[in-house]
């Protein structure tokens, strides 16, 4: 026995080794009883006292230290298991139609001709997994609720068509469609749940692996925030996330584990499908995923369902009295176990059995053929119904099933375990006869000899099919199912916009500010405000938005049990249960998954919340744009925010805060509407037409990106005559050019727009040029117009040929059109095509710095000179002022020298 000197006295495992021993003797009674059931019984007795010991303490609700990981077996003992309330041999029987109908349906998109292929392996190995959900789990949407969201994993989309398909839900010629959406349409399927591409059947876009998880969490918040502010009862809800184990890699799938373990999602289950494999090869040859999955969670503050082995293994491991068995199992690394999947039962008896004694005495009355079905647990029915039910029961934890499959499952030895399986998309004649022998289906030998393999269906009538729908009837209809049940809303009228249209009189703020003020007023709406979610990466403050946690406050389910060190403040930091903003930390991709959560609710549970995501304007779209294009795929709608936008206005940051692309960047996003507006009532005109194309009648899947800014500036009020239509559809003139022998035009978008007009009046009192200033408040959306208009042009040159917006308005202004911005050139340059006449822009290319304002806008030669410049330059190209100018300008404005800028305006930050 150790003696107290060879105690390690530091806190080991969380025990406190300092708390005084007030009863020495008991505690030596207590350690040698330990010290004897050792030297008596062995240290594997030992440890199994330990380990009831533990779980006894917890049952008692004595703290004790969480186990990092357990055995290498299942978390449920067999004699914890629930009855089984299915019919077995009818599920296997279903189970086994759609196993062949999955693989049949890619191996049909690989024929001559099509070549579309898709995966067969991964629904192989998972298919149970699915089953049991199915038959058992999954509630579905009939009872008028939300139902269950269940995130599928990507790549076994054809096992839930194949499903669908016994259940009358999908033909077989949409089955024969599969990856030809397009040229097959109407009947053509989606390779991946897409919600956008098949927006009745599909609800969560996952197949881009790391999404589906961290969508998932979010997803199971945003359903606690709806009920918690009454918005929705999504008390029934439960979400389920079907994962790989090679997903778990990606950052995603593990970065937000702690929030809901925080806030006790016991709404939430993962399953990892452990198959041990990746796309090319094991995910941890020489380790164990599942060991290392279950201390990440556990540490994480989940709760750990290990689904190892099938129900073959119960006697085994009943008889492993000293722990050999166990210690093997726990000792095998992954890549042997893959490798055991692809081999005869014969070399398991010699390679895994054979090297002891005891081992080998377990199977010595087992036949090769027994040994070699001993099998994985997320192919038993029994166990994974075991494991979802407990996790259903468990409380105040998120849940985590680690499922061990095999990859490629009945699909037959060339498929089975082996490192290419993922990229395999035919079957042979010889694994279509072996499959289906497999999977006991009456099919000829002449239907899989003679041309594409078929289908099978056991007939409407028949039992399975009848039994299925059956099972989905009690669980409140069919899954995967997208049900868009939300009604209009009834939107605000002028008034509430009236503030901005003011102006800001003689204050100066930035157009962050403008929008704050319009959504503040908003907010307050009766028939609305309470719809608003505000979401923000730690930076309220930031964005001066901290006004609203007086009123709004911060969500968190357990309130704020603190007294806030700033609660004397009238902008004290607040937190409710019910409180509107969600504050969820310095994480964009977690702030981006409430905001699908949030923007897609009106679907998922017919209940319209309308996001609002601030953040700093370069950790969007270049940071998550995964996330944007997953968010226009879920058709989640709602405002995106890049506030401290441009390349030169955040300036002491410097390179990685300043933003000069992500206008460029939203541009690629089909779904987003992104505008770069210069004035408050321009953010008025555009957040009410957002709202009503969004939210109000013939609702669009749609969602808006405005960049806005952190400089201060003078807002005017909305002119009487204001182009409403302009501002909407990107381009309105602001201000026309007074005097001047020679026109020109200046357009410019955000932050630029003061610096136009600013340069309109030094080309008019210096230059004697009249030059006329436009806000573009959205150069992709005038881009976006042109090209709609060239294609139509492009199919149907019978008809008269429609002009380009941008066209349109510019057609009649004279003079060379010079364009500038805070952002790259590429962004304005988007719609130099379609601009007659002469047209030049002026942009931030290259790398962001920290300096003054007014030196890096010289530096980029964007600011007022430079737009003089800029200006002078393209008449003298017309011949219309003489090149000497030129030189004259550059000399008279220093504008080589970076130094002689003024500072600019300063401050701001919001």
């Amino acid at each position: 026995m150790a003696s107290g000197s060879d105690r390690n006295p530091i806190i080991i495992g969380g025990l406190p080794s300092q708390v005084p021993d007030f009863d020495p003797e008991e505690t030596q009674e207590w350690l040698d009883s330990l010290d004897a059931a050792v030297d008596e019984r062995g240290r594997e007795r030992a440890r199994y006292l330990m380990l009831r010991l533990i779980e006894r303490a917890r049952e008692k609700r004595v703290a004790v230290p969480e186990m990092r990981s357990t055995d290498y077996v299942n978390t449920i003992a067999t004699k914890d298991e629930p009855f089984f309330p299915g019919n077995e041999e009818i599920e296997r029987k279903v189970l086994n139609a759609t196993r062949w109908n999955a693989a049949v349906m890619v191996s049909r998109a690989q024929r001559p001709g099509i070549g579309v292929g898709g995966h067969i392996a991964t629904f192989a190995s998972s298919a149970s997994l699915y089953d049991v959900g199915f038959n058992h789990f999954f509630r579905g949407k009939d009872e008028g609720d939300g139902g269950d969201q269940i995130f599928f994993q990507g790549h076994a989309s054809p096992g839930v068509y194949a499903r669908a398909f016994l259940l009358d839900r999908l033909t077989e010629p949409q089955l024969d469609a599969f990856r030809q959406e397009k040229s097959k349409a109407p009947n053509g399927l989606s390779s991946y749940p897409h919600p956008r591409l098949m927006p009745d059947f599909w609800e969560f876009p996952t197949v881009s692996m790391g999404l589906g998880p961290l969508g998932a969490i979010y997803q199971a918040r945003m359903n606690r925030y709806m009920e918690a502010r009454g918005i929705a009862d999504t008390s029934k809800s439960h979400v389920w996330a079907y994962l790989g184990d090679g997903e778990m890699d990606e950052p995603e799938s593990l970065g937000q584990l702690s929030i809901a373990a925080r806030e006790g999602l016991d709404n939430l289950t993962f399953v990892v499908n452990c198959n041990l494999q990746r796309l090319d090869g094991p995910v941890r040859g020489n380790g164990k995923i599942m060991q290392e999955l279950e201390s990440q969670f556990r540490g994480a503050g989940w709760n750990v369902i290990k689904l190892v082995w099938d129900r073959s293994w119960d006697p085994l491991l009943a008889q492993d009295r000293d722990g050999i068995l166990v210690n093997k199992l726990n000792s095998t690394p992954d890549g042997q176990f893959q490798t055991y999947a692809t081999e005869t039962g014969a070399y398991i008896r010699d390679h895994f059995f054979g090297d002891d004694q005891r081992l080998r005495a377990m199977v010595e009355n087992m036949t090769d053929d027994q040994i070699l079905h001993l099998g994985r647990g997320g192919h038993d029915h029994k166990k994974i119904y075991a494991a979802y039910a407990a996790a259903k029961a468990h409380k105040g934890q998120p849940t985590v099933i680690l499922a061990q499959t095999v990859k490629g499952w009945t699909l037959g030895p060339n498929f089975e375990g082996r490192n290419a399986t993922h990229q395999m998309k035919k079957l042979t004649v010889a694994d279509l006869k072996g499959f289906r022998d497999r999977l006991h289906l009456p099919i000829p030998d002449k239907d899989l000899e003679d041309g594409l393999p078929p289908y099978y269906h056991p007939g409407r009538d028949s039992e399975e099919i009848q039994y299925m729908h059956d099972r989905r009837k009690g669980l409140g209809g069919y899954v995967p199912t997208r049900v868009v049940r939300a009604e209009p809303l009834k939107l605000p009228d002028d008034k509430a916009y009236a503030g901005a249209k003011k102006g800001s009189g003689q204050q100066k703020i930035a157009t962050t500010m403008a929008f704050v003020r319009v959504l503040k007023d908003l907010m307050r709406d009766k028939e609305i405000g309470k719809r608003f979610v505000p979401i923000a990466p730690d930076e309220y403050r930031t964005f001066g938005m901290d006004a609203f946690f007086p009123s709004a406050k911060i969500y968190n389910p357990l309130g704020q049990q603190y007294e806030s060190v700033d609660r004397e403040l009238l902008l004290a930091y607040k937190e409710s249960p019910t409180g509107q903003m969600l504050h969820d930390g310095i994480t964009e991709a977690g702030c981006t998954a409430s905001l699908i959560a949030a923007g897609s609710a009106y679907a998922t549970h017919g209940e319209p919340l309308i996001p609002v995501y601030v953040f700093y304007s370069m950790f969007g779209f270049q940071r998550t744009g995964d996330q944007f294009w997953q968010m226009a795929d879920q058709l989640a709608r709602g405002f995106v925010l890049g506030a401290t936008a441009g390349r030169t206005t955040l300036t002491g940051e410097g390179l990685q805060h300043a933003d000069g692309h992500s206008q460029l960047l939203a541009s690629t996003n089909p779904a987003c509407v992104a505008y770069d507006p210069a004035y408050g009532y321009e953010i008025a005109h555009i957040v009410k037409d957002g709202l009503r194309r969004m939210y109000g009648e013939n609702a669009e899947d749609i969602f808006y990106y405005l960049t806005v800014y952190n400089e201060p500036i003078q807002h005017p009020a909305e002119p009487a005559d204001a182009d409403v239509e302009g501002i909407l559809k990107g381009l309105h003139r602001i201000k026309a050019g007074e005097k001047g022998e020679h026109a020109a035009q200046i357009l410019a978008s955000g932050v630029a727009v003061p610096w136009a007009v600013e340069a309109q009046q030094i080309l008019a009192d210096e230059w004697n040029i009249k030059a006329d200033v436009w806000s573009a408040t959205s150069w992709n959306e005038l881009r976006r117009d042109a090209v709609e208009i060239e294609e139509h042009n492009l199919l149907h040159p019978e008809e008269e040929q429609r002009v380009p917006y941008v066209t349109q308005k510019l057609q009649d202004a004279e003079g060379p059109k010079v364009a500038v911005s805070d952002w790259m050139r590429s962004v304005p340059d988007q719609i130099a095509r379609w601009v007659p006449g002469t047209y030049q822009s002026l942009g931030a290319d290259g790398f962001g710095f920290a300096d003054t304002r007014g030196a890096a806008r010289r530096f980029f030669h964007i600011d007022v000179q430079s737009i003089v410049l800029g200006v002078l330059t393209e008449l003298a190209k017309e011949g219309k002022v003489d090149r000497s100018l030129l030189k004259q300008a550059i000399d008279r404005y220093q504008l080589l020298d970076v130094s002689a800028a003024e500072a600019g305006e300063a401050g701001g930050d919001a």
